[in-house]
């Protein structure tokens, strides 16, 4: 007696590259040093890489889907901008980083006591600059001002809005100190 059987081969859909990442971090933590001293630290829950060929162009980004908590430290230590967002990406081409934060972006640059808060912040750090196009309110000691448009150094220290509107002072005694 002689018995053959076919077994049809398991077949499965083809993985999009685009959308699933090939590396995920869980509870990262990134600290960037600059002549022995912390210059940027950065917190996120999760970082996903995506890495792919479109076009016959390699591209890559990495995705923070729950966002990420970013210090920037003086060379002497001291504690200058932070930056918070409910969501992040950074996209690295030939050349030119660019990052953008999405979702209640804070910026909020201590030195100053500046509190810049928007929805969008893009950050070209071949430039030095952040940007966005999107709503803005900036607080601080001096009063609050509100527009649409920002550009900035990327500590956040000479922040301009670029269509401002409703703005307000607060006249203060001069006799106040600011510490």
């Amino acid at each position: 007696m002689l018995y053959t059987s076919c077994k049809q081969e398991e077949t499965s859909e083809p993985i999009d590259t685009e959308a699933t990442p090939v590396q995920v971090v869980h509870d990262m933590e990134f600290i960037q040093s600059d002549r022995g001293s912390a210059v940027m630290r950065m917190n996120a829950k999760t970082m996903q890489h995506f890495a792919f060929v479109k076009d016959s162009v390699s591209e890559s980004y990495d995705l923070y889907p729950e966002g990420f908590h970013v210090k920037l430290y003086t060379m002497d230590g001291a504690l200058e901008t932070e930056v918070n967002s409910q969501q992040a990406k950074h996209v690295t081409t030939a050349g030119k980083e660019q990052w953008s934060a999405f979702g209640n972006v804070v910026i909020i640059n201590h030195m100053k006591e500046q509190k810049v808060e928007t929805d969008t912040v893009y950050w070209d750090q071949s430039k030095h600059m952040i940007h966005t196009d999107c709503y803005v309110r900036m607080s601080s000691p001096q009063g609050v001002m509100q527009g649409y448009g920002l550009e900035s150094d990327e500590k956040a220290e000479n922040a301009v809005v670029l269509k401002p509107f409703d703005s307000y002072s607060v006249m203060r005694d001069s006799s106040d100190v600011y510490t």
